[in-house]
């Protein structure tokens, strides 16, 4: 059975950065849509970056236009999630996740998601 493996998440101080990666392993990639979700404590998991791949179209949450930065590497099937300005409220499990149909930007079409890696930021 596939899955798609997190990493890069730690704890960082407000204003600090971070990059999670996302690569896909042990199955045939054939999505078209890859995204970063995060679920804080308490609170329902919610959409914060996507992008088509092979394309160029990303969408961006409200909360994290501006300091945060989707890319993608189509020689890893890999997407990346640049982290700046990072803020107390950043705080959450980060999940990758894909899809096949797009557009990418419906947070709520995912239905294949990673175990997820934890970033925490104190202030």
């Amino acid at each position: 059975q596939g899955e798609l493996v997190e990493s890069g998440g730690d704890s960082v101080q407000a204003g600090g950065s971070l990059k999670l990666s996302c690569v896909p392993s042990g199955y045939t990639f054939r999505h078209n849509c890859m995204a970063w979700f995060r679920q804080a404590p308490g609170k329902e998991r919610e959409g914060v970056a996507s992008i088509h791949v092979g394309g160029k179209t990303k969408n961006y949450a409200d909360s994290v236009k501006g300091r945060f930065t989707v890319s993608q590497d189509l020689s890893k099937n890999a997407i990346y999630l640049e982290m700046n300005s990072l803020k107390p409220e950043d705080t959450a499990m980060y999940y990758c996740a894909a899809e096949t149909l797009p557009p990418c930007g419906n947070w709520w079409l995912y239905k294949t998601f990673g175990q997820g890696t934890q970033v925490t930021v104190s202030s």
